[in-house]
């Protein structure tokens, strides 16, 4: 062992590189005469660990989801306004409604339509509910008013995204459908703008 002397005046030891055991050649030997040779044990290992389908990561590290589209899929229609937000669960034609809840259906207040907390209370009502119908999984299409009005979704639309991946339902695609105007119709508050 080599030593080494601090600032203080101790005296540390410093380790040295390890030289492995003389024995260690025999060692490999008996495991490959006895049954597997110890690099086949390492590749079945390798091809069971990735084999598995999900593996238990600790929360808050990004997880790979991967989508399953054994059962009933559904689409998430989620118009969001500064007004208000809708959850529209069709199937996937888009023409049998299944569930639809509004921020506006769970609040007697005007002005909390549009909040966050109404529309992840109405993203769960709608989940349970397709859920009992016996949907599996969704794809979200996300709507903002667009056409001569905003184009970017009211502050509904990520606490609703929110609670439906809580929910259970797993998640496909998610796009976003808001119009945009080719030019069209003219804004509408005349030549001179809105007078507030």
């Amino acid at each position: 062992m080599a030593k080494k002397k601090t600032t203080k005046g101790k005296v540390t030891k410093v380790s040295e590189k390890k030289v492995p055991e003389k024995g260690f050649e025999k060692k490999v030997e008996e495991k490959k005469v006895a049954g597997k040779s110890f690099e086949k044990r390492a590749e079945e290992k390798i091809r069971a660990a990735a084999q598995k389908k999900f593996r238990r990561r600790p929360p808050g590290r990004f997880q790979e989801q991967r989508v399953d589209f054994s059962g009933k899929w559904g689409i998430a229609h989620i118009y969001s306004s500064s007004n208000n937000t809708i959850i529209h669960i069709t199937d996937l034609t888009g023409a049998e409604t299944i569930t639809r809840f509004s921020g506006g259906m769970v609040t007697n207040r005007d002005k909390d339509k549009g909040m966050p907390f109404p529309a992840m209370i109405a993203a769960n009502k709608a989940a349970g509910e397709a859920r009992e119908k016996g949907i599996r999984g969704i794809h979200l299409r996300i709507r903002a008013p667009g056409g001569q009005k905003k184009r970017v979704p009211g502050q509904g639309v990520q606490s609703a995204i929110r609670a439906l991946i809580r929910s259970g339902l797993r998640i496909g695609k998610i796009e976003d459908v808001t119009p945009i105007p080719h030019d069209g119709c003219r804004k509408k508050g005349g030549r001179r703008g809105r007078r507030v």
